[in-house]
């Protein structure tokens, strides 16, 4: 959302909500559900928990994407790539034909979308795909368009994230031996996998 408010949260929340594919229910049913109670209810409660997280600099999540956008950036330049490197957030802004627009009238003509989400589920990296989708729908002349599916099971990824643990324990020491250190990815429904999603 564009701040920790109710006000600001509540067209996020409506975007996000809306998506088919992360509310799998009859419109029918959601729809007085959503309209009726939750973005009536919701916005004030998740505004006070965005809050609590919120910078001075704005969104962490905001912060975060820039400094790796500008990051790639200079690494991509540093190894002598000409590319351009700029991010979009699925739900709020910039929005992904917001981004894809801008890229257009850069003069890219070959963009590779590489949505965030390691593992590849319907209800996260798949609306990455439908959003793209809609913004070709409405492009006349549309650059080649790639995607990244899925990279949680890549060597490089995993060995970044071990990485990021062994730069941490050096920093703060490691646990002792007695502790495990166990790390979760965001679970998805039963319904979901019996649906189709890996």
């Amino acid at each position: 959302p564009a701040a920790p408010t109710a006000a600001a949260l509540r067209p996020y929340l409506r975007e996000f909500l809306s998506d088919r594919r992360v509310v799998e229910l009859p419109r029918v049913l959601w729809w007085p559900i959503l309209n009726g109670i939750i973005l009536n209810v919701r916005p004030r409660r998740s505004a006070e928990k965005y809050a609590a997280i919120w910078t001075e600099q704005g969104s962490p999540l905001k912060i975060h994407v820039e400094r790796q956008t500008k990051l790639l950036r200079g690494f991509l330049g540093e190894a002598g790539h000409r590319l351009l490197v700029d991010y979009a957030m699925r739900y709020g802004k910039p929005s992904v034909a917001e981004t894809l627009h801008r890229l257009k009238a850069q003069g890219c003509l070959r963009i590779l979308i590489v949505p965030l989400y390691p593992q590849y589920a319907a209800s996260t990296t798949a609306t990455v795909f439908d959003a793209v989708g809609r913004w070709l729908q409405s492009t006349r002349n549309a650059p080649e368009i790639r995607h990244i599916r899925a990279f949680g099971d890549h060597p490089g990824y995993i060995a970044a994230l071990a990485n990021s643990v062994r730069e941490h324990w050096q920093r703060h020491g490691r646990p002792q031996n007695a502790y495990r250190l166990v790390i979760s990815f965001h679970g998805l429904p039963r319904y979901s996998l019996d649906k189709g999603d890996p």
